[in-house]
């Protein structure tokens, strides 16, 4: 990664230093000289890292190539501080970046000038000494003109890349396993079995296992289930914990707070007295430990309830011997088939023709698929790769070439890892960058795509692309990662947002061992001693903050904490005192309950994440962060932002509310904070969420805001109604809009928006309306509407249900008419329909070719709707219907044998009842669970 340090220091820093500095005398060709010295240097680097990576280098080579990243690090920081040097002149905090020439003559002192001079001038004698060194150890361009997708090294490495894409592989001959293992959960002895997946690493054990783990007829099965990932040095402890509260979750009750400081014996209890009288599956996920079994199989009582236990390990010898009892059963995963391989392959490589090899590429492509050896891990990998290639036969037989000689000559495990690495070396510089960042994060994270990529932002990864703002270009990155299984899809929306990913745990030991290679990163989950110089990125994970009172380096840039249980105050205070030029502080989840004021020194900030903590008050001083361009305040206590935050110009995203979910809807109704005037200013901004509409002078300064892409606003009262119309029509960018009254009883005025904005994609109204606003049939791009407390009594589902591309659809108390129809060719692409608390509905119609993409419907809490949805029959692609808290009549018409309209919902995989059972709990219900027949009839 040199040459992406150096890159950032002439494409960011350089730029700024030479526009701006004719500023000294001499320290201008100076500059000058740097640019020029290390845009040359620059053209040896992006091969030299490659080499590096792959260990086909000289350790001269690789020691040159440390001296050039660490130098421009160097570099990066004299600029940095010389930006500060300036900023706290008296002039330069009323107009930081605005005649900047005239500002250095008035205010730097002749000292100061000599200092940075000095510097300068040191650098650039520095880089004039590594390129000589380079030269005269043969260290030049000409050895190192190979581009790195030709130059294949022989000398590839790090087996544990293994297992990372086996989650996302297609579910391609693993179909009779899959339902032999969901056979053997439901219909086997009542009896505790214990199943266990052994096989080496890539052959899809945790494919295998997760689909029948996630499989609705499992999920319903049983009572409870966890998920449980055994890494090579587990915590009994943790691990206990972790059980007890996956099955009190389960079970939508709250785990005991004394587990937190349980001992083992006391964990193992407890776990016992909670699944006494469940009926659970329990999953062990990579097991290492040939003694973990013996040591935990007491904590799961045996209750005849046909309990499950599946362990996956690649050591046979980790799993249960079958001989030891009846009750245990091994299971060695084969590989696949050549014909399933070779369709894998197809579906991961030729998606433009549906999965079908063209003929000239038929010998390559089973060429491939025969190196690949059967191994699900390889077959994806290397069908990612192809799969960005142009569609030449010439080209395909480079690439085939340079893989020859590294499958005829390794074992399987030894080809994934070349397989991996060669996917991994692939990647454009900007790519590794970010794929490397997954290393901040602890092991097993599900990290939130839209945090992750406003990281990348920050630390200057994303470059700008005209036309596109620069979270689409991050997005677009994200999702070249996922395309080529580097990176896998974790949770994904109806309207088909990707919302969280993560890599595997053995890519994730690679991408430490490479950025602690490449001076990337450092993780502290020990001490903070190991952190070299040069180490920009620091991540605080696993309690280890106690560590951390002395920490002086200025050189840090970025700081994650993560998974901590206690951060003093100190180590604040020490971090906005000493680390001036720190660019990320992300504090999301951390205990912590206050900032220092201190932050205002922190200049270069550009991220700033006090995200679910106990924060209330942000200091004054939040209004020196020139450059801060995320400030995340969400499920924090901040109730009140001060003024000073109209200064914060570049501020692109601003999230700040106080959590208040309602358990019973599932809805977000959070507090939102108070924003003084001069928000107006902030005309960066892209996401403002959530704001009160204090007054019509408020809501007028948004119309300023022309970049906004989302805005959420509440306690909008009538009033506010037309002068929020007028700001609308403005924002011809906005993607997503919610909108709540002060109260449910409030009428929303917003029939005087004529022109919505054409781009709009998620719409939330809550509060009364009279009507629905003529202008929702304008919305062509809308995906997601919800609509809570209208009271329509027109048929809003008539408008609706013409929205060309809408997929996902709440009503809750929105309509107070008795009947709703949906016609024909109406919502020819909704995925979800939720109807709750429409207390006058007594019919549902639904016409054939109707809903032909529905997959869920919901219907709650509808006293007068007696029997089900007239034409639910058609709707051949309906998955789940869920029934909440609905009339005795009505429940009971859809049991087997005795219900009426038992026949027109057979066709739906999953029929669940929910009824509330104590608070704000609800205990679900299988068709025809006897429980359910029980309660209905008492």
């Amino acid at each position: 990664m040199a040459e992406s340090a150096v890159s950032l220091v002439i494409q960011n820093l350089i730029p700024l230093f030479v526009q701006e500095a004719k500023l000294l005398n001499g320290v201008h060709e100076e500059v000058t000289s740097i640019r020029h010295e290390m845009e040359m240097i620059q053209s040896f680097l992006k091969d030299a890292d490659t080499r590096a990576e792959k260990d086909d280098m000289s350790n001269v080579s690789k020691t040159w190539v440390k001296q050039v990243r660490e130098e421009a690090y160097h570099i990066e920081d004299v600029i940095d501080k010389y930006i500060l040097h300036f900023a706290k002149q008296p002039h330069r905090r009323r107009k930081f970046f605005h005649f900047l020439q005239k500002v250095f003559l008035i205010t730097i002192n002749l000292k100061a000038r000599h200092v940075i001079d000095s510097e300068i001038q040191g650098i650039n004698k520095m880089l004039e000494d590594i390129r000589k060194r380079g030269e005269r150890y043969g260290f030049n361009a000409k050895e190192q003109g190979t581009s790195s997708s030709d130059a294949i090294s022989d000398k590839w490495h790090d087996p544990r890349m293994a297992s990372l894409f086996i989650e996302e592989a297609e579910v391609v001959g693993i179909e009779s396993h899959r339902d032999k293992f969901i056979n053997w959960l439901i219909e086997g002895p009542s009896n505790r079995m214990v199943y266990s997946v052994v096989g080496i690493g890539g052959l899809g054990k945790t494919t295998l296992v997760k689909k029948v783990y996630d499989d609705d007829k499992v999920t319903i099965h049983f009572d409870c289930r966890a998920w449980i990932i055994v890494s090579q040095s587990y915590k009994m402890k943790e691990l206990l914990r972790d059980m007890i509260k996956q099955f009190y979750k389960a079970r939508k009750e709250f785990a005991p707070r004394e587990i937190d400081t349980m001992k083992v014996p006391s964990l193992i209890e407890e776990l016992k007295n909670c699944l006494r009288e469940q009926r659970y599956l329990v999953i062990f996920d990579d097991i290492w430990d040939i003694g973990f079994w013996d040591h935990i199989k007491c904590a799961f009582p045996c209750n005849d309830k046909g309990n499950r236990i599946i362990i996956t390990t690649r050591n046979e010898d980790v799993a249960p011997s079958s001989n030891e009892s009846l009750d245990y059963y091994v299971y060695k995963l084969p590989s696949l088939p050549f014909e399933k391989a070779f369709e894998l392959f197809c579906k991961k490589v030729f998606q433009r023709e549906g999965g079908q090899c063209p003929p000239d590429f038929v010998d390559f492509s089973r060429g491939i698929v025969e190196r690949c050896g059967g191994l699900p891990l390889a077959i994806v990998a290397i069908g990612g790769l192809f799969s960005t290639k142009a569609k030449v036969v010439f080209e395909w037989s480079k690439v085939l070439d340079s893989l020859s000689s590294e499958f005829e000559s390794n074992s399987r495990l030894r080809s994934i890892t070349r397989i991996l690495s060669f996917s991994y070396h692939d990647l454009p510089y900007n790519l590794k960058a970010c794929f490397l960042y997954f290393g901040m994060f602890p092991e097993d994270c599900s990290i939130n795509c839209a945090r992750l990529t406003r990281l990348w932002i920050a630390e200057g990864f994303v470059k700008e692309k005209k036309g596109q703002t620069l979270e689409d270009v991050a997005q677009d990155y994200l999702n070249q990662l996922i395309h080529r299984s580097l990176v896998q899809v974790d949770r994904e929306d109806y309207i088909g947002r990707i919302r969280n990913c993560r890599v595997h745990d053995m890519m994730h030991e690679v991408i430490l061992s490479r950025s602690e290679e490449l001076s990337f990163g450092l993780v502290s989950m020990t001490n903070y001693s190991k952190c070299e110089r040069t180490a920009r990125r620091l991540s605080i994970q696993k309690n280890v903050i106690t560590h951390l009172q002395n920490i002086t380096n200025s050189q840090t840039r970025t700081i994650l904490i993560l998974e901590v249980d206690e951060v003093p105050n100190s180590f604040l205070t020490t971090c906005f005192v000493n680390f001036k030029l720190m660019k990320i502080m992300d504090c999301e989840g951390a205990p912590i309950d206050y900032i220092p004021k201190e932050v205002g020194n922190l200049l270069h900030l550009k991220y700033l994440s006090l995200r679910d903590t106990k924060v209330q008050i942000l200091p004054k001083s939040i209004g020196k962060l020139y450059n801060l361009e995320t400030l995340d305040l969400k499920y924090s206590l901040v109730s009140e932002l001060p003024v000073e935050i109209s200064r914060l110009r570049k501020l692109r995203y601003l999230a700040a509310y106080i959590k208040n979910n309602d358990v019973e809807f599932n809805f977000d109704f959070s507090q939102a904070v108070k924003i003084h005037s001069g928000i107006g200013c902030l005309q960066s901004l892209q996401k403002l969420f959530k704001i009160e509409a204090n007054n019509n002078a408020l809501i007028t300064e948004l119309g300023n805001l022309g970049q906004l892409r989302k805005l959420e606003i509440t306690k909008l009262k009538r009033e506010n109604g037309i002068v929020l119309c007028t700001v609308l029509e403005k924002m011809r960018h906005l993607l997503s809009l919610r909108i709540r009254a002060t109260c449910e009883e409030e009428v929303l005025e917003l029939q005087s928006l004529s022109s919505p904005p054409p781009l709009l994609q998620t719409l939330s109204l809550s509060g009364r309306l009279e009507k629905l606003p003529e202008w929702i049939p304008k919305l062509k791009s809308i995906a997601r509407i919800g609509l809570y407390w209208l009271r329509l009594m027109d048929d809003p589902l008539k408008v609706l249900q013409a929205l060309p591309n809408l997929k996902y659809l709440w009503l809750y108390n929105g309509y107070g008419g008795e009947q709703l129809h949906i016609e024909g060719e109406g919502f020819q692409k909704l995925k979800f329909l939720g109807l709750e608390s429409l207390g006058g509905l007594n019919r549902l119609i639904i016409d054939e070719g109707a809903l032909p993409l529905l997959e869920k419907l919901r219907i709650g809490a509808c006293p007068q709707l007696k029997e089900v949805p007239s034409g639910i029959h058609h709707l051949k692609c309906l998955k789940n219907l869920q029934i909440y808290e609905m009339p005795t009549d009505f429940a009971l018409s859809l049991q087997p044998n005795e219900g009426p309209d038992f026949g027109k919902v057979k066709h739906i995989p999953f029929v669940t009842f929910r009824y509330r059972t104590r608070g704000e709990y609800y205990k679900r219900y299988m068709v025809g669970d006897s429980e359910l027949l029980k309660r209905l009839r008492a």
